[in-house]
């Protein structure tokens, strides 16, 4: 009978590997970064992938190099990060000598007699929650101690078995990688959609089939930099965004006014975000502010703009005031729009996040740390108001494509999820011996005897017990 994954010994890392070890900083030598030179390597270096020489910024030079003897990298060193990003592992190949580390990243050496560098670093993977879970200590920076990873238990299977075991983690794992890097675009791919879905809707293309008259005029848009001009239907109403709503700036409320009493919400510039509104840090007016204030008074389902960083990212900053929120009251370097028609509100909030709406609003930015956008440019940027039903019918359709665009991206999302859980998965099912089940029936030779695991475990432990005791010879007198 072959023997099976019940007889994979267990042992601690220490007890196979040659060296376990961490470096240091170059200034505690003496020695200084550099532009360029050795790379010094850090744990955010570190990818699943291996280690990502293109993001490294600090380098050393060769003296200092030579000084941090214990921490360069050979090949076939298996990296692991003990320090703030807990358990990030790579295996050092020979483009990525010379290199060095610090102190916040092992090195596990000289343990090849017991297991292969792909396994050890598969297994490493595999355990590093564990290990990061049994051992974490710290505050602000989380650490593990070396005897912690040395304390570690891995499995070894038979050196052949354990070669089967990396060459197919590679394959299955590298479908993993890829299927989940095409899943990590979707967000990206659908927030163009959604981007060539508001062109398309602001400038009628959208609407084509449903409009009678499709002759079209020109627009061109309020650009202090540049000159830009789009075509818009002819049918549409060419002006500024105040001839179709009032904007209101928020009231520059003294911090002195603020309570913590539940009372009448102050709508700040950290509340208006990406679409929503968010809740946080809030403070609160006087109930009696309300009858004071009444102009900068915020209803349930007004739309609101920041002023301050209006657009990162490629993203206005604008959201709906909630349904049953208390009234609230305005405060500085927030704006609320005013419609004349209330039913022109929909269509308007999809206008803001357009292309050409954005670009008005990039190009009338004041020049400093936190660029502003002044009430009085707003209301001058151009725009094109289709009629009220033409308006509603681009509303009806852009809700319809986004909400498709929503359902492919959660769904994509539940799926980067599964996909995420996938590798742990099938690292388990690697170190239950699963995955070589078929060939350990096939290969019974390759596994017993002395070719078996304890046969393997047994030498080395023997060869480490000699060397230890030549060790200890060498140091009487």
């Amino acid at each position: 009978m072959s023997e099976n994954k019940n007889s994979w010994p267990n042992v601690e890392l220490g007890k196979i590997a040659g060296l376990i070890t961490k470096g240091t900083t170059p200034t505690t030598l003496g020695h200084q970064y550099q532009p360029e030179g050795i790379p010094f390597i850090k744990v955010e270096n570190i990818s699943n992938s291996g280690i990502k020489t293109s993001t490294v910024h600090q380098y050393i030079s060769i003296e200092a190099h030579q000084d941090l003897k214990r921490s360069q990298f050979r090949e076939n060193d298996v990296l692991f990060s003990v320090a703030g990003t807990i358990g990030k592992t790579a295996l050092v190949t020979s483009k990525d000598i010379p290199a060095n580390t610090n102190q916040a990243v092992a090195i596990i050496r000289d343990y090849n007699r017991a297991l292969t560098p792909h396994f050890l670093r598969y297994q490493l993977k595999f355990l590093a929650s564990t290990i990061k879970e049994s051992n974490e200590r710290g505050g602000a920076m989380k650490n593990i101690s070396l005897g912690d990873l040395r304390s570690s238990k891995v499995t070894i299977p038979p050196l052949a078995e354990q070669k089967v075991i990396a060459d197919k983690l590679d394959t299955l794992l590298a479908q993993v990688e890829s299927t989940k890097s095409r899943l990590e675009r979707i967000p990206t791919i659908l927030k163009r959609f959604r981007q060539s879905v508001l062109s398309s809707a602001v400038s009628g293309k959208l609407t084509k089939d449903w409009r009678k008259e499709n002759d079209y005029t020109e627009l061109t848009l309020l650009l202090p930099k540049s000159n830009k001009v789009i075509m818009v239907p002819s049918s549409w109403a060419n002006g500024t965004l105040k001839s179709s709503c009032k904007i209101i700036s928020g009231n520059a409320f003294k911090s002195g006014d603020f309570i913590d009493v539940n009372d009448v919400p102050v709508i700040k510039i950290s509340n208006v975000q990406y679409g929503e509104f968010e809740i946080k840090n809030q403070q609160y007016l006087p109930n009696e502010f309300l009858e004071k204030h009444e102009n900068f008074r915020v209803f349930e389902g007004d739309l609101l703009m920041a002023l301050t960083r209006p657009i990162t990212n490629d993203t206005l900053k604008i959201c709906r005031y909630p349904n049953h929120q208390k009234t609230g009251l305005l405060n500085q370097r927030v704006a609320k729009f005013v419609f004349r028609n209330e039913k022109e509100k929909a269509f308007f909030e999809f206008l803001f996040q357009s292309d050409y709406f954005k670009s008005q609003v990039v190009e009338n930015l004041s020049e400093t740390l936190q660029p502003n956008l002044s009430p009085r440019s707003l209301q001058s940027f151009n725009v094109s108001i289709p009629p009220i039903p033409e308006q509603q019918e681009i509303v009806q359709r852009v809700e319809k494509l986004f909400s498709y665009a929503d359902r492919i991206e959660s769904q994509a999302n539940a799926a980067l999820d599964r996909v995420n859980n996938l590798t742990q998965s099938i690292l388990a099912k690697a170190f239950r011996g699963e995955l070589t089940a078929d060939w350990r029936t096939a290969n019974p030779d390759l596994i017993s005897g002395e070719n078996s695991a304890e046969s393997l475990l047994a030498r080395i432990q023997s060869e480490r017990a000699v060397q230890q005791s030549v060790k200890k010879k060498r140091r009487k007198p």
